[in-house]
């Protein structure tokens, strides 16, 4: 009987299997047939954002073809996929963290925010993703690289880096102060945005407007976590890399990151406009739409997205890289910080297997719809044509991103904040530095002893 029950299960497979390939839509992927289920199997992708994961009421042309192509997927491999909130900012690596703890049997994977991969995989919580094929061009290989540790890949992404650290101009301050602002996209185009050039600027935006002695208009404020540290990886230099010996170390003593620190208290020393008395620490985003200073050190999602922080900003701005040293081989570079994809370190091969082969699918663009301009969305909407076609798409591309490795430690709060990057408006970089390495040292020890 059970051999009679086990031919008639092979010829129902292969029935499905010759149904389904005789019947694949125009650009959709080819049919991988052991991958067919015999037994109805759910998938559950958990991210911190989606809500409950229901499809829209009133979908568009291209909502309704990728409904239809995720229901040729359940159809044709007897796989249910589905996408849900688990979480969110803050506890989406908890929620992990309770499944692994106690596994209920299902096959799902997590989407985490960068800040809180690093713990995940160091702490063994997220499983390799085995011998898994990422040769295709969709995966994101900065993010394959970043989490590839030896030969086990443990995060992935998917599509082009998401651009991060950059910095904003007021337009119509920089137009007040004599600056031709256009001129910045030029400089930026022909490779000589950097350091010294920026700094120039800086000194022509900073005045007293009135002769009272009080600076009016600032040259520059924003993050300054976000200044030292893409001048930091700019200027070659790193706080955290790993050794000959594939250890994890600290390198925030190098000559490369102490004279980027070094130049960026320079520039909050002479043309940064710093924190107001009994201010909230973000005080400066409304200060920059208000026009406190020329210059803004942020993040692109800042004014480029939809219901941006800059959404409501009277003035125009525009946007380029943060400049570069002046030294050659230097280039425009933002620190990458993505959105990754962990499995649970609860699954057997074949199971991890079987997970990420359907959330590859899962994740495919559209067929139909694999525009390779969708990601210009709505940002001519904010701002000008060279700050979406020059710095947006050019910050796009993976030669201009960076890791910071701080992120396998944790976050750059915990493990740099007050440590160093707070305290170095007022502080001695050197004396920071040393007073911070048994701290950085031990956690280095730590995370290489697991």
């Amino acid at each position: 009987m059970k051999k009679l029950v086990a031919l008639l299960l092979a010829v129902l497979m292969l029935s499905m299997s010759a149904m389904a390939l005789a019947e694949v839509p125009e650009g959709y992927p080819e049919i991988v047939p052991e991958m067919i289920q015999a037994e109805p199997l759910t998938i559950t992708i958990y991210d911190y954002w989606s809500g409950t994961g229901e499809r829209a009421a009133e979908p568009t042309e291209e909502q309704q073809a990728q409904y239809d192509y995720r229901d040729w997927i359940e159809a044709t491999y007897n796989v249910k996929v589905q996408q849900m909130q688990g979480g969110d900012w803050g506890t989406c690596a908890e929620e992990m963290i309770n499944f692994t703890s106690a596994p209920d049997g299902s096959l799902r994977a997590y989407i985490i925010e960068p800040g809180k991969v690093g713990s995940l995989v160091a702490n063994g919580v997220a499983a390799s993703w085995g011998d898994y094929d990422f040769s295709a061009e969709k995966w994101n290989t900065f993010t394959l690289n970043a989490w590839k540790i030896g030969e086990n890949v443990y995060g992935v992404s998917t599509g082009a880096t998401e651009p991060r650290g950059c910095v904003y101009f007021n337009k119509r301050i920089l137009e007040e102060a004599g600056i031709d602002w256009n001129t910045i996209y030029d400089m930026q185009a022909d490779g000589t945005w950097t350091w010294s050039a920026w700094e120039k600027l800086l000194a022509q935006v900073t005045k007293d407007v009135d002769n009272d002695g009080v600076v009016d208009i600032w040259g520059v404020s924003g993050s300054g976590d976000d200044m030292y540290v893409l001048a930091t990886f700019g200027n070659g230099g790193s706080f955290f890399d790993y050794d000959a010996e594939g250890k994890l170390q600290p390198t925030m003593n190098s000559n490369e990151t102490i004279e980027a620190l070094k130049w960026g208290q320079s520039i909050q020393q002479n043309y940064w406009m710093h924190t107001p008395e009994g201010a909230n620490w973000d005080w400066y985003k409304e200060a920059w739409k208000a026009g406190s200073f020329g210059f803004y050190v942020y993040q692109t999602y800042g004014g480029y997205n939809d219901n941006s922080e800059m959404a409501d900003m009277e003035d125009e701005w525009g946007c380029v890289a943060f400049p570069k040293p002046d030294k050659e081989g230097a280039k425009y570079l933002h620190v990458a910080s993505e959105n990754t994809t962990l499995i649970p370190n609860v699954y057997t091969a074949e199971e991890i297997q079987k997970i990420a082969f359907f959330y590859d699918l899962w994740t495919n663009p559209t067929p139909g719809y694999d525009d390779e301009d969708a990601w210009i969305g709505n940002k001519y909407n904010y701002t000008d044509e060279r700050a979406v076609d020059e710095t947006y798409a050019m910050l796009r591309k993976g030669e201009h991103a960076i890791d910071n490795k701080v992120v396998y430690l944790g976050t750059q709060n915990d493990i740099l904040g007050s440590s160093l990057l707070w305290s170095l408006a007022g502080g001695d970089v050197n004396a920071l530095i040393e007073a911070g390495l048994p701290a950085w040292q031990a956690a280095c020890d730590t995370f290489n002893a697991k």
